[in-house]
């Protein structure tokens, strides 16, 4: 008895236990907005890609200074003569017999014979011995070469292009993910005014229905304010769809998980503020925007290339030396030898067919190019700024008035309620208040997220970037 006892106990724990792994793990994450841009920062596909290319330059960097670095090489082989190969050459036997014949007739040795002379012909001959090794060294360092120091100065305004470039693509994602949480806030309180309305004409329906009940109001009351129910209804259903889609939007955005809940936490607030002047801020944007300065450095880069072309046209020096030791062997018990030679190498091109020429000019029409697409961009955010202070004015005197007009509208719900109460007003004149009350909350809460859009767009147009979201990914 006691050991089933424990058993219904321990199967119990193990369910208690999965239970509770499975609601922490189905736990909603809250998500602030600082820890929204970090997650996307992080997980942003583009983002990944422009960092990979500040490691790239990074690399090309070290690269270039290799090439003003020494040279060092060692090599070594070993070979043996399975057939050793031969030449033509004059017959030695019969060149030594006739040059000691030779001596011996004119020192008067031996009586002069002719037929001891024989023909020299050629035959064919060996000079290689069957086994040969030889191992070498060299060492070069060049003293001189433009295109060398030129590439070190050009690889280091890649590697600052390339961050700068990082730093565009990791503002971009900023704004795009302050967008896109901020609009699953509005669809949320958006949500909540609906809800609200519906709530208020179900307790209106619910206070008409206890009247009818009375004989103090029509039918016809009634079924006015059942139908004004049913209508706010499927509107909430709608607006709960659109706050389940935005954050959907807001997960893919971040990279998460789609079977991941996640709640947003913070709010849209609106705090009057002097807006700045049209003028200087222009004048600031063209001077910090992020884009104008990749631009810049991008510039920069391609001076840099067009000096690179250009350095072609000057010499190389260079210093080498070589150490060697070889040895050769009939039968393994090698002959070796060393030598080894110290020097200097200057070489110069002198015509390559115009291609040096040509490739200066394609690096030259590369920059102009980029000349171009800077005053383009440049025009671009003057145009944008002028736009996003427009907005600001606009949505600002907007905001003002809907504060107005949400108060008119509380009071005007009011009286509504208070004249149906009396037996002065119909379900006529509270639906049409609660209609305009709800859509001026609307309108007022529209606005103030249209107004944090237009300053989150003019921050990322004047450059602003907090270090702290990028800082862990580049080095300044």
């Amino acid at each position: 008895m006691k050991i089933r006892t424990l058993k219904k106990l321990g199967l119990m724990t193990v369910l208690l236990f999965i239970i509770t792994s499975f609601h922490l793990n189905a736990q909603t994450k809250k998500i602030t907005i600082d820890e929204a841009i970090k997650i996307a920062i992080e997980n942003n596909k583009e983002n990944k890609i422009a960092l990979l290319n500040v490691e790239k330059a990074d690399e090309a960097v070290d690269e270039a200074f290799g090439y003003a670095l020494p040279v060092v090489d060692v090599s070594a082989n070993y070979s043996r003569f399975v057939e050793k190969q031969k030449m033509p050459f004059p017959d030695f036997a019969a060149l030594l017999g006739n040059a000691t014949y030779g001596i011996l007739f004119d020192e008067n040795v031996i009586p002069r014979d002719e037929s001891k002379f024989k023909p020299v012909n050629y035959t064919l001959q060996s000079f290689s011995l069957a086994n040969n090794y030889q191992a070498q060294i060299n060492v070069s360092q060049v003293l001189f070469n433009s295109a060398v120091l030129t590439g070190i100065g050009a690889s280091k305004k890649y590697s600052n292009l390339s961050k700068e470039a990082f730093r565009s693509s990791a503002s971009k994602t900023i704004l795009n993910v302050q967008k896109s949480f901020y609009g699953v806030i509005l669809t949320k309180e958006l949500l909540e005014i609906t809800k609200a309305s519906l709530q208020n004409g179900e307790e209106n329906l619910k206070n008409v229905k206890a009247y009818l009940s009375q004989g103090l109001v029509s039918e016809f009351d009634a079924l006015q304010a059942e139908v004004r129910v049913e209508n706010i209804r499927p509107v909430v259903m709608q607006m709960e769809n659109t706050y389940k889609i935005a954050k959907e939007g807001l997960k893919i955005l971040l990279g998460l998980d789609q079977s991941e809940d996640i709640e947003v936490d913070g709010s849209i607030s609106y705090t009057k503020e002097e807006l700045p002047e049209k003028g200087e801020t222009i004048n600031k944007a063209l001077t910090t925007n992020i884009e104008i300065g990749v631009l810049e450095l991008k510039k920069d880069v391609d001076k840099a290339f067009i000096d690179l072309e250009r350095a072609d046209y000057w010499p190389t020096l260079a210093a080498f030396g070589n150490y060697t030791r070889a040895g050769s062997a009939e039968d393994f018990k090698f002959q070796n030898y060393s030598s080894a030679m110290v020097g200097l190498s200057f070489s110069m091109n002198l015509f390559k067919g115009l291609r040096t020429s040509h490739r200066e000019q394609q690096a030259k029409i590369t920059a102009q190019q980029t000349e171009e697409q800077f005053f383009q961009l440049k025009d671009f955010v003057t145009m944008q700024v002028k736009t996003k202070i427009l907005d600001l004015e606009r949505v600002q005197s907007n905001i003002e008035a809907q504060e107005r007009n949400v108060k008119l509208a509380e009071r005007a719900n009011e009286i509504s309620q208070v004249r149906y109460k009396e037996g002065t007003g119909n379900q006529l004149e509270i639906q049409n208040a609660d209609m305009a009350l709800r859509q001026a909350r609307i309108n007022k809460l529209q606005s103030e997220y249209d107004f944090m859009l237009a300053k989150f767009e003019l921050d990322q147009l004047l450059g602003k970037l907090e270090e702290r979201f990028v800082k862990p990914y580049i080095e300044n």
